[in-house]
């Protein structure tokens, strides 16, 4: 009886195992062929064939389509965050960083895919868990970077810096989504740079928030 159990639970384990291997492949495979071909639309099948998975896998672990494409989108986003991380990193002082980081950001290729994901969120209420998750991961994973880099620099910050990261991504997306509504403007008319409140010791700022 007790092998019997622990051929279950073994059997069951390699099930959630592959489970998990299939909607690895199906989000990075969206991803790669949303970046290949962007603004263009992607079908359930090519999707499919390119993870070597099954279209009705698709539904099975992500209930629609239109959820998987909000998956690729932001695994997009994360990995294009990691590299502004190191752009950010390289900084001589926080005036190079605020100036470098905002105009990386605002050149990331995922963030069109981002922007459509959002949209997609406001008309398709059940899609808005999943955009939060992301955000939620996106913003504690740039609180993260920005608690680590002012810690070794000695840097400030003139709020607290969830607000910081919160702010600096609102912004940021908000400004690809009024580019895509049609707004009248290019991203040389936007201050985001102006949206992080990180300065140095040579950089007199009122309202300094010390972490």
């Amino acid at each position: 009886m007790e092998k019997k159990r622990t051929e279950a639970r073994s059997t069951s384990a390699r099930s959630r195992d592959r489970g998990r291997a299939t909607k690895r492949r199906l989000v990075e495979a969206t991803a790669r062929l949303c970046k290949e071909r962007p603004g263009a639309e992607v079908s359930v099948a090519e999707i499919a064939s390119a993870a070597g998975a099954f279209p009705n896998q698709v539904t099975y672990y992500f209930g629609s389509k239109d959820s998987l494409l909000v998956h690729a989108a932001f695994l997009g986003l994360l990995h294009d965050a990691r590299r502004i991380e190191r752009i950010g990193r390289q900084a001589p002082d926080a005036a190079t960083f605020r100036r470098n980081i905002a105009r990386a950001v605002l050149a990331m290729p995922s963030l069109p895919s981002v922007a459509r994901a959002l949209a997609a969120a406001i008309s398709k209420p059940e899609l808005a868990p999943v955009v939060d998750q992301h955000l939620q991961l996106l913003f504690r994973q740039s609180e993260r970077f920005v608690s680590q880099l002012i810690d070794g620099r000695g840097w400030r910050a003139s709020r607290p810096l969830e607000v910081e990261a919160r702010t600096f991504w609102s912004t940021a997306l908000g400004a690809v989504l009024l580019a895509r509504a049609g707004a009248h403007g290019t991203v040389g008319d936007l201050d985001l740079a102006g949206a992080l409140t990180i300065h140095d010791e040579t950089e007199p700022v009122q309202g300094v928030f010390r972490k």
